[in-house]
């Protein structure tokens, strides 16, 4: 068996401190992304014990990622091409997550991509004066260095999520 090699580097292209951070996000992407390869539509629309469903998860990450890109990082406008992407809030009038049914995990991805592209893109241009320089917004003051670990605990906590909907949901077809 060969010994793993557990580290952390920046990705390429990047202030190396701000590398190693977007490699972090990266990383929970990757192991997501990894996870639901091959998950049925099924299971990716079931929704049960009144929770949300994978599906509505994966629309949720990828649409809280860009609002914080765009409302907090950039102040600015969104690319309409990005805005596109998001057709549905992302909760509904009682406060729950939009439920999205019906779109393939190929639509998912490439939603999830698409927005990590952009974002990924943005943080090229940043250097560690940018990093720290906190936006002034009307309720609060944020650092692009905030957003990202805001966001990294953002996915992290809900892949958990998905992992464990997965699992009782894998658990429950075998029976």
């Amino acid at each position: 068996m060969k010994k793993r090699e557990l580290t952390i580097t920046a990705l390429p292209g990047y202030e190396p401190e701000i590398g190693r951070w977007l490699w972090c996000l990266e990383d929970v992407r990757r192991t997501l992304i990894t996870e639901l390869t091959g998950v049925s539509q099924t299971i990716l629309d079931t929704k049960t014990d009144g929770r949300q469903t994978i599906g509505s998860l994966l629309y949720h990450i990828a649409l809280v990622e860009a609002d914080w890109l765009y409302e907090e990082v950039l102040v600015a406008e969104w690319d309409p091409e990005i805005l596109a992407l998001f057709p549905l809030d992302s909760r509904s009038e009682d406060g729950a997550l939009t439920h999205i049914e019906g779109q393939t995990m190929e639509e998912h991805v490439d939603r999830l991509n698409m927005v990590r592209k952009v974002f990924l893109s943005t943080f090229r241009s940043i250097d560690l004066n940018d990093w720290r320089n906190p936006r002034l917004l009307e309720k609060y003051d944020v650092t692009p260095e905030w957003v990202v670990y805001h966001l990294l605990e953002h996915e992290s906590h809900h892949r958990g999520q998905i992992f464990q909907l997965l699992n009782n949901l894998r658990n429950e077809i075998k029976r």
